[in-house]
């Protein structure tokens, strides 16, 4: 990955975040409303907390990843271009 494509990659995470957050707000109001009997209420609940997991754990993990991927390959290739 090269500097230029680093923009399409924050592109990418900041669209990920806004659909996990646009999904997390879906499933409160599906809650919240009246029409929800307690069991889909409960499992909603439980889908809500897993999807909120992935914001808080694995979406910085990817990110961090991401950035360490990026430093290795420029350093790799300055030592590439020497020759």
């Amino acid at each position: 990955m090269e500097i230029g494509q680093l923009y399409q990659f924050v592109l990418l995470i900041v669209l990920v975040g806004m659909i996990i957050g646009v999904g997390v707000l879906t499933l409160d109001k599906f809650s919240t409303s009246s029409g929800v009997t307690t069991t889909a209420q409960t499992a909603i609940n439980a889908a809500r907390t897993e999807v909120g997991g992935i914001a808080t754990s694995w979406l910085g993990l990817i990110v961090t990843v991401a950035v360490l991927a990026i430093i290795l390959g420029l350093v790799i290739s300055s030592f590439g271009n020497r020759r």
